[in-house]
């Protein structure tokens, strides 16, 4: 176990589960990642191994059939997990955020159809805010429900959904004027459709098409997708909670987690790149010494020892505030936003002391270094969440006078 990133307070339970996460990592990720992600290849064993452990039903409450484990269990095993591959990390995201979203905000038979299913991997997640025309901006979701007999009708186009091919189970945020007068704050006129299909690409049920993978720098082997909504009918009870217009507020609190998640996935590769170079950097000698006795090297090595730390000890405390029930979207952007910027300037140092073996696909740093920049843009850009910390701390900070 390395010095970095300790988490102190955790109990048996969450210490064994780690263990056997990181032997997992260890074991059965690190040994094949680059040669599956050179090929853009989806990670079934990995993926079969992981429900073999109980992953996906890892924050799943035990009365569907999960372990029940907490935010914070949840965010130290996908910063594992990202260690060994950050792509495996975002294969479970995603189905998180939907069981998430349904343990909290679900009708009982919501919970009792998907929860079991989802605890065993059999029923597989997705979610879905953005469009081709919009990124952070929610708001301005084109999507539209409308409302005919005991069915919605679903049309628009989605973007950026992770996990969208493989998945069977697809949250999606769309416009639902239904009930809301015209002039309605737009957050307060959205609804979250739970929204079941087969695996797969083109037409995976009547209406709805996955037109196929989108061909990314980095941040291969999961399936990042479109969808496509054409007449998609969708019964009144796979409206989430049961009513409409509360989409926005349950995105936004599934996001909180995803949020966490990112920061988890940011200390992983992070992690992973410091281990890298600082391992490289007693191997490779020039001038008769190695390479980490010299004073530039070990000024890096400080550096990104000092980022890793205080990445992992911010997004610790954003889940650990999630956990006690207390609001965390000031703490969970800060997280995401340090430990996304701190994880592409550590593997960038590391990347400087491979020197040009860095720029080899031989070596491993090559892939994290395309995999970091994802982690700038994804569940919200830096810009985004500085917005959301701005505005939390002027709410906190209100000048009195």
């Amino acid at each position: 176990m390395s010095r970095l990133a300790q988490t102190h307070g955790l109990t048996d339970v969450q210490r064994e589960i780690l263990a056997t996460v990181r032997d997992f990592v260890d074991k059965e990720i690190i040994p094949v990642a680059t040669d599956l992600e050179h090929r853009d290849e989806y990670p079934q064993q990995i993926v079969d191994g992981l429900k073999e452990l109980g992953l996906f039903g890892l924050m799943i409450p035990e009365e569907y059939g999960g372990l029940g484990e907490s935010l914070l269990t949840y965010a130290l095993c996908v910063e594992e997990i990202a260690r060994g591959w950050m792509s495996v990390s975002g294969i479970i995201n995603t189905h998180f955020i939907v069981a998430y979203m349904i343990k909290q905000h679900g009708t009982r038979e919501q919970k009792e159809h998907f929860l079991p299913r989802m605890a065993l991997g059999e029923v597989r997640g997705a979610f879905s805010m953005s469009e081709p025309a919009l990124g952070s901006d929610v708001s301005a979701i084109t999507s539209k429900a409308v409302k005919d007999g005991d069915e919605y009708v679903l049309n628009g186009q989605k973007m950026w959904l992770t996990n969208g091919g493989t998945s069977t189970l697809v949250a999606v945020l769309v416009r639902s004027d239904e009930g809301h007068p015209e002039g309605t704050a737009p957050h307060k006129s959205m609804t979250t459709f739970l929204v079941e299909k087969e695996p797969g690409f083109g037409e995976v049920r009547p209406g709805l098409t996955i037109p196929g993978k989108i061909d990314k720098m980095g941040y291969k082997g999961v399936d990042t997708t479109e969808l496509v909504m054409d007449d998609l009918r969708i019964p009144a009870n796979r409206v989430l909670g049961g009513s409409t217009g509360r989409g926005f507020y349950q995105m936004m609190d599934g996001v909180e987690v995803g949020r966490v998640n990112v920061a988890a996935r940011g200390c992983g590769v992070a992690q992973r790149a410091f281990e890298l170079g600082v391992s490289y950097a007693q191997q490779r000698h020039t001038f008769g010494k190695p390479i980490a006795q010299h004073q530039a090297i070990q000024f890096k090595l400080a550096e990104m020892a000092t980022k890793v730390e205080a990445a992992h000890a911010m997004m610790v405390n954003a889940a650990r505030k999630k956990d006690s029930g207390e609001r965390n979207d000031l703490e969970a952007g800060m997280a995401k936003y340090l430990a996304s910027e701190y994880c592409k300037e550590v593997v960038e140092d590391a990347f400087r002391i491979h020197g040009g073996y860095g720029f080899s696909k031989e070596y491993e740093i090559e892939r994290l270094y395309r995999e970091a920049p994802m982690l700038l843009i994804g569940e919200g850009t830096a810009e985004i969440q500085k917005m959301i910390i701005g505005r939390r701390l002027l709410e906190e900070y209100r000048f009195q006078g």
